[in-house]
């Protein structure tokens, strides 16, 4: 083969491969900080413990990997995961833990979706997003009632809001 044709091919077939014009070889996105997410956490703790509530918090950026873990010293032993299994449904369905439960009671969504790995159908569970972006999620557990863990995050989440908020 010529070598001004191979080099025509050659070139055909790696411009099939790139990105077409308009698309992007990279990726921006937006994730809350470590720093944040700790003062989330902290503000949540807080609030509940503020309630008499001993519970753990979780704070995930926003491809599910843990940030923040906080046990206050008599959280019960499911606290923790079951804190980290609620921020991971919200961040999964974009929706609030207790909204996502109140979704599958009504059949919105199917019920076979509780049964997937670290998704519960318990309150306390909150997108964290701004801006139109979903920077990560939160969850609480270890309150009597998922109504309050979910008032704790909202609590802490409300304490970033000003550093959220672009």
């Amino acid at each position: 083969m010529r070598p001004v044709l191979c080099c025509a091919l050659i070139a055909t077939l790696f411009g099939a491969a790139s990105p077409s014009r308009g698309d992007e070889a990279t990726v921006t996105y937006k994730s809350i900080a470590p720093d944040t997410a700790l003062d989330l956490a902290k503000s949540a703790l807080a609030t509940c413990r503020g309630h008499g509530y001993q519970v753990s918090v979780v704070v995930l950026d926003r491809f599910g990997q843990t940030l923040v873990l906080l046990r206050d010293r008599f959280a019960g032993l499911p606290a923790s995961t079951t804190a980290n299994d609620k921020a991971y449904t919200a961040l999964s369905f974009h929706l609030s833990s207790g909204e996502f439960a109140k979704s599958i009671q009504s059949g919105k969504l199917s019920a076979g979706l509780s049964a997937l790995p670290h998704i519960v159908t318990l309150a306390g569970g909150l997108v964290i997003e701004a801006g139109g972006n979903v920077l990560g999620a939160v969850g609480v557990a270890g309150a009597p009632g998922g109504d309050k863990d979910e008032e704790c995050a909202q609590t802490g989440l409300d304490s970033i809001r000003d550093k959220l908020d672009f």
